[in-house]
């Protein structure tokens, strides 16, 4: 292109390629508000509240028909999608509205004819407490709460629409991940699947306590690292090919090799390692907080923030040093998530209503999370600290794992209120019927295989980027081409569910 300037000579410049403008487009971002972004994610547990709604007083989603999956899938995917595209700007009308078909729902007389049990056969004979408690199965130490598998299958569906819809410009810049300092729905996003993959390692360890064993370092070195190897090898395989179709890359996001599966397979083998030190601090939440203090104290007193912001990229450490040295406040995040594993998975949650007991636990460490977060960030009171994913430091760990608490919470309150029948079971087939009652068929599919699926998100996100100029179409085009994404997507979970497959990576 060329151009002429003030004295009339003629200057030359190149058209960047597309390549270079769509790294730009997601380059040099500064993010947005905490309160914005806790109105997106407070779509989901609202979205949790009309389904469950729809389910207690109507029974709509049972028998699951063709038109309860169409509800389901708007609902729970359909939502989403709205709130980081055309209700980006109005997250918090798009609550009330939703809100408010929540409560016409609830106002309405509930279904009675829908919940009549089945009756008898003639020959039948009703089962006896002795022969009912004869065949029933017991129930096992660790429960699979409805609330974990809603929260989980939201915080996948989100991030599977996020990794795509970035890429065009109906996308707000400021849900997109910062450069530096700052938050942003995507940095939230990044943080909440490795906390909520540590609330999930939890049952594990729960087990093994369960069953009265201590398995020796070796051995747990050994089981992780098998865990670790698919993972390990989705980076190498993810790395070969950007860099094989030469691919856009934000480089600062993790370093110039590194990328999120390398993150995620390392952190089975070092929870490993941390799980010795247990005997020293006895819980996850204090290994967490230690682990985060001590990287924030090494960020502030050495040369090392500078070293991850400004180095020049010169050998194979500083090539990736957002990548290796974020990797650290991931982990306490991870070991975070555990620790509030190991509060609500277990069946016997103490005295008292188990209900009102899993609330109060749940409140205590959301409100421990959020004084904590409060008093590294607040320049009056606080440390004054900044929020940066690229470097994960402990303003952002704690911003993490205080929304997801929250987030965890909001998620067991509609659920314990709406579906109590699923903590009064006192068999495990009773309470498998209860949990599938009280469970979204969309949202179960998408925790099931979490992995696979967001493998496939990253296989398809590709695809669309190398066919489709993302930053050139429409509002429409963009609309429609994520409403398709999203029903592939959740079409090769729902059918893996349909078909009893559970991929292990």
């Amino acid at each position: 292109m060329t151009v002429t300037d003030g004295n009339g000579a003629n200057n030359t410049t190149a058209t960047p390629s597309y390549k270079q403008r769509k790294e730009d487009f997601v380059s040099n971002l500064s993010g947005g508000s905490v309160t914005e972004i806790a109105q997106v994610c407070a779509i989901a547990p609202v979205v949790a509240l009309l389904w469950s709604v729809l389910q207690a007083r109507q029974s709509f989603f049972k028998p699951y028909t063709p038109l309860g999956f169409a509800v389901d899938f708007l609902l729970n995917v359909g939502a989403l999608l709205l709130s980081v595209t055309l209700y980006s700007s109005a997250p918090l009308l798009l609550n009330i509205l939703l809100l408010t078909a929540a409560f016409i729902v609830y106002a309405l007389p509930p279904n009675v004819s829908r919940r009549k049990k089945p009756k008898l056969p003639p020959n039948a004979q009703p089962k006896t407490a002795s022969t009912s408690s004869a065949s029933a199965t017991p129930l096992s130490v660790i429960s699979t709460k409805p609330f974990l598998t809603h929260y989980r299958g939201n915080m996948m569906v989100v991030t599977c629409i996020c990794i795509l819809a970035v890429d065009f410009r109906l996308f707000p810049r400021r849900f997109a991940k910062v450069e530096t300092w700052g938050t942003s729905l995507m940095d939230m996003g990044v943080g909440s699947f490795v906390f909520s993959a540590g609330v999930v390692a939890s049952r594990a360890v729960l087990k093994e306590r369960a069953e009265g064993m201590t398995t020796p370092l070796a051995m747990r070195l050994a089981s992780s690292l098998r865990h670790s190897l698919p993972l390990l090898g989705l980076g190498v395989i993810r790395l070969i090919s950007v860099k094989g179709v030469d691919y856009a890359e934000h480089v600062t996001e993790y370093g110039v090799h590194w990328n999120f599966f390398f993150t995620l397979g390392l952190l089975p083998p070092f929870v490993a390692l941390f799980q010795s030190a247990l005997k020293f601090v006895p819980s996850y939440a204090g290994l967490a907080v230690l682990l985060g203090v001590l990287y924030q104290i090494v960020l502030e007193s050495t040369g090392l923030k500078a070293y991850i912001l400004v180095s020049p990229r010169t050998n194979l450490l500083s090539m990736n040093r957002e990548g290796i040295f974020s990797f650290w406040g991931y982990l306490a995040i991870f070991l975070a998530g555990q620790d509030v594993g190991m509060l609500v998975l277990p069946r016997n949650l103490g005295p008292g209503s188990k209900r009102t007991t899993l609330w109060l636990k749940l409140g205590a460490w959301s409100l421990g999370s959020f004084v904590l977060y409060f008093l590294c960030t607040d320049y009056k009171y606080g440390a004054g600290l900044t929020v940066s994913r690229r470097m994960a430091n402990l303003p952002y760990m704690l911003w993490v794992v205080a929304f997801n608490s929250v987030l965890v919470l909001a998620f067991a309150v509609v659920d314990t209120v709406l579906f109590p029948a699923f903590y009064k079971a006192t068999d495990s087939k009773t309470e498998k019927e209860a949990y599938e009652i009280a469970t979204s068929r969309v949202l179960r599919a998408y925790n099931r295989n979490g992995l696979p699926v967001f493998l496939v998100a990253n296989l398809l996100t590709g695809l669309v980027n190398l066919t489709v100029p993302t930053l050139d179409v429409g509002a429409g085009t963009t609309m429609a081409i994520l409403l398709a994404y999203m029903v592939a997507l959740t079409g090769f979970a729902v059918v893996l569910d349909m078909y009893d497959v559970t991929i292990k990576l």
